[in-house]
Order: C-alpha cells, then structure tokens, then sequence
C-alpha cells in the first residue's frame, strides 16, 4: 500500500497555522504540532482578552472620573446618579475624556446635576 501525503491540502492547512504563528519565538514559527498549539492558545487568549480590554477601560474610566468628581467636590456614585437624574446622557468614556482634555467642561457637567460645592 503506498503512502499517502494528502497533498496541497494539508500543505495549505499547516501553511495557514504557521502564517498564524509569525512573530512566535523559537520553533513555534517554524515546526507545525509546537506552531499548531501556540498558535490555539493565542487565539483563545485572544478571544477572552478583547472582552477582559473593555472591563479594563470601564475601570480605567471610573477611576478617571471619580478622580476629577472629588476635585468638583463630589464622589462617582452620586456624580453618575445625578447625571440619570438630570437626563444627562453622557457615558464613561466621554466623561473621562472630558474630564482629561477639558477639566472646566467637567465642572461645569458636574454643576449641571446640581451637586457642586
């Protein structure tokens, strides 16, 4: 019985894996089984990261703006509470932003809901 190499078939499948893994360090950008694993744990991690960035900005956000509501003398919680109250549709990434490009705008948000001091 000969033996059966699959072809360009293969070829093509084992030449996708180790486009994938370009940059790898080591064998894992050259040999195909160590290019294949690295390459399923990079995609996983890849998948679970794009949602573990947008917890990350939401945090990066809140800790901004809770940082320049003690400055208006205000805390987060009643900031954010007093912006639903006063239909103030802003969110947290523009609030952020505002509170970093353009601090007098912020304040002048934060005296919108009536809280300043």
């Amino acid at each position: 019985m000969p033996r059966v190499t699959r072809g360009f078939k293969a070829r093509r499948r084992r030449n996708k894996v180790l486009s994938l893994a370009k940059g790898f360090r080591g064998g894992k950008h050259r040999l195909f089984r160590t290019a294949a694993e690295a390459v399923d744990r990079a995609l996983c991690y890849a998948y679970r990261d794009r949602r573990v960035k947008k917890r990350e900005f939401r945090q990066l956000w809140i800790s901004r703006i809770s940082a320049a509501a003690k400055q208006n003398g205000v805390n987060y919680s009643r900031l954010i509470n007093g912006l639903s109250t006063n239909s103030i549709e802003l969110d947290r990434k523009v609030l952020s932003n505002l509170a970093i490009v353009d601090p007098n705008a912020f304040t002048a948000v934060v005296k919108a809901t009536g809280l300043a001091s």
